[in-house]
């Protein structure tokens, strides 16, 4: 089941959050930058280890002060007018975090809006890639959750998920 909810990804009790990151995994501004002030310095360290991660994919850290056990991070791509694969890469992002997620038993999962913040990918665009995603893993997870920043975009998500 997919739940969608207006709230602060870092609070959420689930066995992984997935994190907006950008490619050096060390922290940055938005949801990455919430993730990294929460999780502790600790986040910061271990992910140096990573060598960071290409767009398109993902990478998988202890929680550490999160009460989510594994963040997962991914490396959206930057909105360039839909003509440079955008679509194909956060489609990505995606896949390979409930991937990753899978092969490290996670059975419930937070997502924020990847790449809709700075990185400017058209929110009902990447809403909707979002949305197509989360459904075809829904019956490997028991909780899937669209962890929104606002009442909009929490909307957003539930006209598209009614619509999917």
């Amino acid at each position: 089941m997919i739940e969608i909810a207006e709230c602060d990804i870092t609070e959420l009790a689930v066995d992984a959050i997935v994190n907006a990151a950008n490619e050096s995994l060390l922290g940055g501004g938005g949801v990455d930058g919430a993730i990294h002030r929460a999780a502790g310095p600790r986040l910061r360290e271990y992910n140096r280890s990573l060598g960071g991660c290409p767009t398109g994919e993902a990478r998988i850290s202890p929680g550490f002060d999160l009460p989510a056990q594994w963040v997962i991070s991914t490396v959206g791509p930057v909105w360039h007018g839909g003509d440079q694969g955008e679509a194909r890469l956060l489609e990505s992002c995606y896949r390979n975090a409930f991937e990753l997620a899978l092969r490290n038993d996670v059975r419930s999962i937070a997502f924020p809006a990847i790449s809709t913040g700075v990185y400017g990918y058209p929110k009902e665009a990447a809403t909707r890639i979002a949305v197509g995603v989360m459904r075809a893993y829904e019956d490997r997870f028991d909780r899937i959750i669209a962890c929104c920043f606002s009442a909009g975009d929490a909307a957003l998500y539930r006209r598209i998920l009614a619509e999917l």
